[in-house]
Formats: structure tokens, C-alpha cells, sequence
């Protein structure tokens, strides 16, 4: 990777890892007569709003290669001529209304592409990112190009860590203004407004995906959305959000009590998390495979469960049953960069895992420059514990009386951004305290 430090803006240094992305892209595909086309996309009309769109987003294999939020566009690649940049030139009305340069977009006009189609009628082709219109790519073709390419994209040059670095700070100042106002009578929605706030006011162009603020019972459900319920007195509250620059993504939980305080049962149950976390953290190095960091988070989690009266047996036991997972129900964490779900992937080789419950969105060894989630938790989950067959199944596994009387306990995640490194791993999100 290149040298990091650099900054943000720093367009030279832009220019130059774009051409070596490109570089390490066609040389990872190594193709012969194939040729390959990706679309940027297309705006999406907001139904029955006149001529409002939704904020445009370039799909993210198009964007890695162009650095470029603009509709309409086609990258294509023949392994004879090398790349060529189609754009939408800037209309007139772009520069009325939007105040866009002429002289934005650097390329070959788009309607141009045909052009470049045609004489290439008789060849293969595949297509990323977005489809473009009267291309008919070979399936068997585009599933093998889009591996070669996440092979490339998941190591993160300076860029890339540098925007994401960017991000990371905002969302770290975002955490650090809401926990002083977090008390009961504030909503959900009052937090989510604050945190957000900040996190644009520090250095974030975006977010990277919808914030989730749940308290109480809600903290129980992975993806709340902020409600107008008031936080109260007892309660957790738990805040899984981050801010973006430039299309690279924060992504980062933590779990508060919301009068300031945990009581003995919540802190017993936080601290626990939280060392699963600091475990899995420490397996995140080089050749590690992702589904062992899973079962190291698990196998912690599985212990400290039984140490608290909630499951039965030995920790490896209960994570092949699956036991775990009724209060760990998702997997360790994902890949992140270029948005929260970053070039993930299951390698093809792989022959799903009977023994991680429920599957991962990632499996594969981590090599330097990856960038993870880390993000274990302990929730205790209605629709889960109310399972006829579950609780069969698990019946001298769990301590179901005590499960039940934890039903209003709601949940508790920590998540953290980590760098796998050449000699071990560096957690980005670091300087975003953990309550304990």
C-alpha cells in the first residue's frame, strides 16, 4: 500500500491510486478477448414527488475506479486498448440549478459508448456496478470478474484510509457530544438528531447508513429505527451509527445506560460483551480466518453466559449447538470501507458451516489492508426466546426460567473498525470510550 498520511484531497495522490486499481484489477482478471463495462447508474425518481430524486449514489465498483458520484456513466475495459471513461457531459440546467463547472467531468461523451459496443459485438462481456442499458453480460462471466475485483478492493491503500480516517472522526466527535445529553425524557429521535448533527459538523459529507438509536426493549431489535419513545430511567440505550466522507464509511455501536449508570445486571452483561469483543479484536491478524474470529467472539460469550446462569455446558458445546446464538443471533461483523458491507464475500470453495448459526456474511482468511467490524452482542430477543421448537431443542442447554425473567432486559452491542496490519491490527474507532 501507499504510504499513509496523506490528505484527503490530495487529488495527485487520487489520480495515481485510481491508475494503480485499474492496474491491479486487469492483472488480477489477466482476460483475453473478453471485455468488461460498468455503470455508474442512474437517478431514481422519489414516486409521486414531481421531479425529485433520491440523493444519487454511484454503485460502489464503479466509484473505486472512477472516484466519481455522477449518473450515467460507463467505465469500460478491453485488454487491448485498456480503459476508457464515458461520461454525461454538465447540461446547461446542471449549471442553472446546481451550479455544476462545464468543465466537471473528464472523458469521452457518453453516447460514444455505443461506438465502442459495437465494434466489440463478437466478444464476451461482463458487466459490474450498475447495468448498462443493451449490454447482455455472460453470467458465468461477471460472477468471476466481480471476485477478481473484491480481491483488489479489499485491501485499502492510503486513500481509502484516509477518508475512512476522516469519517472515523467525525462519528468519534459524534458519540462524544451525545453522551453527555443522553438522559431520561430525551427520545430516540432527539438523540439520533444530535448525533447526526455532529457528526456533519465534524467532517462527514454523509451517513454512512440509517442510524439506529434503540433504548429499552428496542435495543433488543438489531436494526431499530429512532422512535419518539423517551428514554427512561434504568434503561439501555444502544447507538449503532457513523458518519462518511467521500464515500468511505464509520461503523460503530455502543451500548449507555440511560441515567448514567448500569446496574449490576446490565454491567455484568455489558462487561461481558465487551470482552468478547477485546478477544476477537486481538485474533484479527493476518491469515486469520473470519469464521474463527466468530467462534472466538462466541466461545467468550458462550462461557460468560453459563458463568451468569443462563446456559449449561461447556462453551465450545454450546456454540456447536447453537445455544449461543439465541442471545448472540448474527454474525461477528462485516467488512467495511466503501460502504458498511465492503467487497464482502464467501469464497466460492466454501461449504457453509453447520456450527455457526447464523451464517456470515464473510468467510474468508484476513489479509493486511482488510478493514472489519468487530461488533459481538447479548440481546434478549422475544421472537426468539418464544420458539416452541427452541426451546425443545435447547431445553437442558438453557435455563429458561431465567431467560424469561430477562425479557424486558433489552440488548447491549459494542462495534468497533479494525485494520488488519502486516504485524497485527490497529482498531480505528479506538478514541470512542467504552462505558464499563
Amino acid at each position: 500500500m501507499a504510504e499513509a498520511g496523506i490528505a484527503a484531497g490530495d487529488e495527485t495522490e487520487v489520480a495515481w491510486q485510481l491508475e494503480r486499481r485499474r492496474r491491479g484489477v486487469a492483472d488480477r482478471w489477466g482476460l483475453g478477448r473478453e471485455v468488461v463495462v460498468f455503470g455508474a447508474g442512474e437517478t431514481v425518481p422519489v414516486p409521486g414527488r414531481g421531479d425529485l430524486t433520491y440523493p444519487f449514489r454511484a454503485h460502489s465498483e464503479y466509484f473505486y475506479l472512477t472516484d466519481r458520484e455522477r449518473p450515467g456513466g460507463v467505465l469500460a475495459f478491453d485488454p487491448d486498448t485498456g480503459w476508457v471513461d464515458f461520461v454525461v457531459p454538465v447540461s446547461r440546467d446542471e449549471r442553472l440549478w446546481e451550479g455544476a463547472p462545464a468543465d466537471e467531468q473528464v472523458g469521452v461523451p457518453v453516447e460514444d459508448f455505443e461506438a465502442w459496443r459495437s465494434a466489440r459485438r463478437d466478444r464476451p462481456v461482463g458487466s459490474l456496478g450498475a447495468p448498462v442499458l443493451g449490454v447482455a453480460p455472460r453470467p458465468e462471466l461477471t460472477i468471476e470478474l466481480r471476485s477478481g475485483l473484491n480481491h483488489v478492493r479489499r485491501r485499502k491503500d492510503a486513500v481509502e484510509l484516509e477518508r475512512m480516517r476522516v469519517a472515523e472522526r467525525a462519528t468519534s466527535a459524534g458519540f462524544a457530544a451525545i453522551v453527555p445529553v443522553l438522559s431520561p425524557g430525551r427520545t430516540e429521535r432527539e438523540v439520533q438528531i444530535e448525533l447526526e448533527a455532529e457528526f456533519f459538523r465534524r467532517g462527514a459529507d454523509a451517513l454512512a447508513f440509517g442510524t439506529i438509536v434503540a433504548s429499552g426493549t428496542n435495543s433488543a431489535v438489531l436494526h431499530n429505527a429512532p422512535t419518539t419513545k423517551k428514554l427512561c430511567d434504568g434503561e439501555l440505550v444502544l447507538i449503532d451509527a457513523g458518519g462518511e466522507y467521500r464515500g468511505y464509511a464509520s461503523d460503530v455501536t455502543r451500548t449507555y445506560p440511560a441515567s448514567g449508570r448500569f446496574t449490576p445486571e446490565q454491567a455484568a452483561i455489558h462487561e461481558l460483551v465487551h470482552s468478547a469483543a477485546r478477544v476477537a479484536t486481538r485474533s484479527c491478524t493476518s491469515g486469520t480466518e473470519w469464521r474463527d474470529v466468530h467462534r472466538t467472539g462466541a466461545r467468550v460469550i458462550a462461557e460468560g453466559l453459563a458463568e451468569f446462569g443462563l446456559l449449561r455446558g461447556r462453551p465450545e458445546a454450546l456454540v456447536e449447538s447453537g445455544a449461543v446464538s439465541l442471545f448472540f443471533p448474527h454474525g461477528i461483523g462485516h467488512m467495511v470501507g466503501l460502504g458498511v458491507r465492503d467487497a464482502s464475500e464467501i469464497l466460492p470453495d466454501r461449504e457453509p458451516n453447520a456450527t455457526v448459526t447464523p451464517g456470515l456474511r464473510t468467510d474468508m482468511p484476513l489479509a493486511p489492508g482488510h478493514v472489519v467490524t468487530v461488533e459481538p452482542g447479548i440481546y434478549f430477543v422475544p421472537a426468539l426466546l418464544g420458539e416452541p421448537e427452541t426451546r425443545e431443542r435447547l431445553r437442558n442447554e438453557v435455563d429458561w426460567d431465567r431467560a424469561e425473567a430477562m425479557l424486558g432486559f433489552g440488548g447491549i452491542r459494542i462495534e468497533n473498525n479494525v485494520l488488519v496490519t502486516e504485524d497485527g491490527y490497529e482498531v480505528l474507532t479506538s478514541d470512542i470510550p467504552v462505558l464499563s
